[in-house]
């Protein structure tokens, strides 16, 4: 024969082992934070918003291989690769990414796209505050992606170092802009001068 359940007596134990719980959390530190007042830090390896690097003479990393698009598990990454000339060179090799985006409303930081970069030209840094009101802002170009121009380089496009080639920069051989160094006219970005029309 199957023993049948013990019947629970119900009484006054219950209820106080729950009030227990709820005393023993009053007097517990708080764990609020005050947020944004009080900015949070992040851990040093946190996958924050993307960032496309320079060289140190300010050329571009990325050479528009795509495939960190293709990495994208979210396919939050749509880059178009273009060529280089002589006339205006963006990366030091033969293609640089012309369009590069990223759809912040799909990505989810898992940081695939980094480990992706054949060039180390992406890479993640710490800022998180990536919220807006509208789903076309979350939709960073390469224009604000890029790293900042630090002292010493160059804006893009401009001619390589005098006497190196790719291999240098990728060996860290190029380690600043070469002495007179000129910003070159870039026609591929925007329309050209003669295109536009001039309003009376």
């Amino acid at each position: 024969m199957a023993e049948e359940p013990k019947e629970t007596k119900p009484g006054f134990q219950n209820p106080v082992a729950g009030f227990g719980v709820t005393f023993k959390a009053m007097f517990k530190k708080r764990l609020t934070e005050q947020y944004p007042e009080q900015q949070k830090t992040t851990a040093p390896r946190f996958h924050g918003r993307h960032q496309l690097n320079r060289h140190p003479d300010g050329l571009e990393k990325c050479v528009g291989c795509e495939l960190c698009a293709w990495a994208c598990p979210a396919d939050a990454i749509y880059v178009e690769g273009a060529d280089n000339t002589d006339e205006e060179r963006y990366s030091p090799g033969e293609r640089y990414g012309r369009v590069y985006q990223i759809n912040y409303a799909r990505c989810i930081l898992c940081g695939l796209c980094i480990e992706a970069c054949p060039t180390r030209a992406l890479t993640m840094t710490n800022e998180f505050e990536l919220a807006d009101s509208s789903r076309a802002n979350l939709i960073y170009t390469k224009e604000q992606l890029l790293a900042g121009l630090e002292d010493g380089m160059v804006d893009t496009p401009h001619a390589i170092y005098p006497g190196t080639d790719e291999q240098d920069y990728y060996r860290g051989l190029v380690t600043e802009a070469a002495p007179g160094t000129e910003r070159q006219v870039a026609t591929s970005k925007g329309e050209k001068p003669e295109d536009q029309e001039v309003e009376a």
